[in-house]
């Protein structure tokens, strides 16, 4: 891929400077805020807001709905738009909705109010992920990404609890407002000269282009399960007589097993490549959640959370690299924050219906399981089919 990117060719590519990665970091950890930190939010909604569990589900999945229909909105408009005034509109919205949520506490209102702020939210993301994904080693870019993210994520899981629920949403206030400041560092445009030597970075190594499509495909179901996991793990946890206190440390220190995450995702991924450990990921991720249908208790749950936390890094460094390995153009790194929000709606609110069917949480860890597996298979047959005609795609790091 070296020699299709625009450093190699002697242009100088704006996504490689420190402050646009530095930026583009910052807004990722920000824009993916309620995303990382919904199963304290979830809980603040029962308890503070008195929202049922169903209604939880659904106002999640709106969020992270927004979420997605953001980033396909930025997707179609970031090779025409100014990246900065993207960014302006997508975090006017989220502070705008978020602001009116500190006063408006009705359900039905909520609801939309967190659609806005998941849109808002979905804009001002989608815009850093491409920064990352255009610049010359988005694999090395994105793993930044994610090792950040354990330290937001335990950040969150640690002070959320203390705050109210106007606490919260002042908090993502503030965070989305400090960008702006900062703002000129994110690259305006893309460099034509850039753009038109990396869009053929995926003609010229004869992947087909369905195969983005796919590996979006199959993002969209990993997060299935893990928008469902992540934001019933706490309350279905308080429902099974776990000690709620005992589950908000699993939940604050499992997120340093991403860091762990991260560092054998890059040993393992440089010496089997990305999908193999990806299949036997999924199919560990799938016997993690699914354990806790038989119940949860304190061990469990410690074993669940952490093994979860640590091969979710696995999962998304892993899916996020494949699909910077087939195009570098920022087109589809633009939609992988709408393929996890996609996945993010369709969990919680099918995990809603299973709880409104009076399934259970067993249910709910059943079809979580289930998700993954569906998600192994799709990368299955990329793997089987590609590793004889283009070994290069199959095995690549």
């Amino acid at each position: 891929m070296s020699d299709t990117n625009g450093q190699s060719m002697g242009l100088k590519n704006p996504f490689d400077s420190w402050k646009s990665i530095v930026i583009s970091l910052y807004m990722t950890l920000i824009g993916y805020g309620v995303l990382v930190g919904i199963p304290v939010i979830s809980t603040a909604w029962v308890t503070l807001l008195g929202f049922s569990e169903v209604e939880v589900g659904r106002v999640a999945g709106a969020d992270l709905g927004g979420l997605s229909l953001g980033a396909v909105v930025t997707a179609m408009l970031i090779g025409k738009v100014n990246r900065r005034l993207l960014v302006l509109i997508g975090l006017s919205l989220a502070v705008v909705a978020n602001g009116l949520c500190i006063s408006v506490v009705d359900y039905d209102q909520v609801l939309w109010l967190r659609l806005l702020s998941g849109i808002g939210s979905g804009i001002y993301t989608a815009v850093a992920v491409s920064s990352l994904g255009a610049s010359s080693k988005p694999a090395r870019a994105y793993n930044a990404m994610l090792f950040a993210f354990a330290f937001s994520q335990a950040l969150e899981m640690h002070f959320l609890p203390l705050l109210s629920m106007a606490g919260i949403y002042t908090t993502f206030i503030v965070c989305f407002l400090l960008t702006i400041p900062f703002i000129s560092w994110i690259p305006a445009h893309a460099p034509t000269e850039v753009v038109e030597v990396v869009a053929d970075s995926l003609a010229a190594q004869s992947v087909p282009k369905f195969v983005p499509w796919l590996c979006l495909a199959a993002m969209v179901i990993t997060y299935i399960n893990i928008g469902a996991y992540w934001t019933y793990i706490e309350l279905a946890a308080a429902s099974d007589q776990a000690d709620p206190e005992w589950v908000g440390q699993v939940l604050t220190w499992s997120s340093f097993c991403s860091l762990i995450g991260c560092l054998f995702a890059t040993i393992l991924s440089s010496r089997y490549g990305l999908l193999r450990p990806l299949l036997v990921t999924l199919v560990t991720m799938a016997v993690i959640v699914g354990m806790l249908a038989n119940g949860i208790t304190d061990k469990n749950i410690l074993i669940s959370v952490l093994s979860f936390n640590f091969l979710w890094i696995f999962i998304d460094v892993y899916q996020m690299s494949t699909i910077a390995n087939v195009d570098k153009t920022g087109r589809f790194a633009a939609l992988m924050p709408g393929a996890q929000g996609l996945g993010q709606i369709i969990g919680p609110n099918l995990a809603a219906s299973i709880l409104g069917l009076n399934l259970g949480y067993s249910g709910v860890f059943i079809m979580c399981a289930g998700a993954a597996i569906v998600a192994m298979l799709l990368y299955a047959f990329m793997y089987l089919r590609f590793r004889r005609t283009i070994p290069a795609f199959a095995y690549a790091t």
